[in-house]
């Protein structure tokens, strides 16, 4: 099958491959075929070297020194707060906290916000396709609060069960947690819709962003939500770094999760008081360069454009998914009318893992397993998919490679159809 013309729009972003270095290496002999952007994404030229250029010419420790080489990185870390709230649209920097990720930033709300605002037989509710992130910490709270966890089932093409969900709000729910794009389908969730009708019970919302910020527009005003939780390392930025944006009423009042230094405002043996926020949930020193890294990956999106990465990715999920559907055996797995760059599918006769092996040794990198998502794989009754999620700098090119690898590892297992 013939990949889609990509037209003129995009193909200025095929160009932004020689912006990634690690894409000009070969893996296994071959060109290396990056399709496991899910999990992370790779960094362009821009984000290294701000990273390297901090340590090497502005590296100091931040907000406690009085002289010129703190107050200048403290200046690019404050700097780099103000682009990630340019980035939500929050309306002021102070109701963006930086996190190691979004995982980080879903155990704060947990360990901060609910755990004081939380009690029995209070509900939290989530949604069968949320990742371990924000599932795991809202059962430990659980066990601890006596608040009971409720979730919101997932259809056979992928989508949430709104009249289940608008079931399953009441009085009691004080907490919604759902994923905006799901990591293991890329079903894109009508959370807009969701954040009102859990505004409508008197419940908080928390959204966690992390497969959402690289691929479209995100605006926490107009969403109305109550939190957001993303990685950088998912919108070609550095690993252990990302943010959580709190409205700032919320935030205000929320106690502290961690203590030591640069939280406080006073400490005695007897008692101590806190920063004003943000920095009473920022404890210890930060990753300084991975907000430098941050502030310069979302400046490379942004020169980019959103909506020429979202129209480019689209067009590549279109044609990996007519790829798929072309080829006997393959079943995709999440089908939903509204999907961002992930396809996820199993094959008849291969395991997930056995098939990213093979392609593996074709040069193309995906993920194969549960994703972090083990409820839904279970929903599904399967043990996982193969997962192929698309960048900005992925070409119809490595969607063709994907295919020939699939029909490799069908030819070599006996599945596939026969050449007479």
């Amino acid at each position: 099958m013939n990949a889609p013309l990509i037209n003129a729009g995009h193909a200025s972003l095929l160009d932004r491959a020689g912006d990634f270095p690690i894409l000009s290496r070969q893996v296994q002999g071959r060109r290396l075929v990056y399709l496991d952007n899910g999990a992370t994404t790779q960094k362009p030229v821009a984000v290294i070297q701000a990273e390297s250029r901090f340590y090497e010419q502005s590296n100091a420790n931040i907000h406690r020194g009085v002289h010129w080489l703190s107050q200048h990185a403290t200046d690019l870390y404050e700097q780099g707060r103000e682009r990630v709230r340019q980035l939500l649209n929050a309306a002021r920097s102070e109701e963006i906290v930086f996190t190691r990720g979004t995982t980080e930033g879903i155990n704060l709300v947990c360990w901060s916000w609910a755990r004081s605002a939380l009690k029995q037989g209070d509900e939290i509710l989530i949604t069968g396709m949320e990742h371990h992130s924000n599932i795991v910490p809202w059962q430990l709270l659980c066990e601890q609060t006596g608040a009971v966890l409720r979730v919101v089932p997932v259809t056979d093409s992928g989508e949430l069960d709104l009249d289940e969900y608008r079931a399953l709000l009441g009085p009691r729910t004080r907490l919604v947690g759902v994923v905006h794009i799901s990591n293991a389908l890329g079903t894109i969730n009508p959370i807009a819709e969701m954040i009102a009708m859990a505004h409508e019970v008197g419940a908080k919302v928390l959204i966690d962003g992390a497969q959402a910020v690289a691929h479209q527009t995100v605006d926490v005003q107009a969403l109305d939500c109550d939190f957001y939780a993303f990685s950088a390392h998912k919108l070609y930025g550095p690993t252990g770094i990302g943010a959580l944006y709190v409205r700032y009423d919320i935030l205000a009042d929320m106690p502290p999760w961690q203590g030591g230094g640069d939280m406080i405002h006073t400490v005695s043996f007897e008692r101590s008081t806190y920063a004003d926020v943000p920095q009473r949930f920022e404890a210890g020193t930060p990753n300084i360069a991975g907000v430098v890294g941050m502030d310069a990956a979302i400046r490379y999106m942004q020169e980019i454009g959103m909506d020429t990465i979202a129209a480019h990715e689209q067009s590549l999920l279109d044609a990996a998914t007519a790829e798929l559907a072309s080829l006997p055996g393959i079943r995709i797995i999440g089908t939903a009318d509204r999907k961002a760059g992930i396809v996820s599918f199993v094959v008849d006769g291969i395991h997930p893992h056995d098939l990213g092996t093979i392609l593996d040794m074709e040069g193309v990198a995906i993920r194969a397993g549960h994703h972090c998502a083990m409820p839904l794989m279970t929903r599904f009754g399967i043990p996982g998919t193969a997962r192929a999620s698309f960048a900005l700098y992925n070409s119809h090119d490595d969607v063709a490679a994907l295919a020939a690898g699939l029909r490799k590892a069908q030819k070599l297992f006996g599945t596939g159809p026969r050449d007479d």
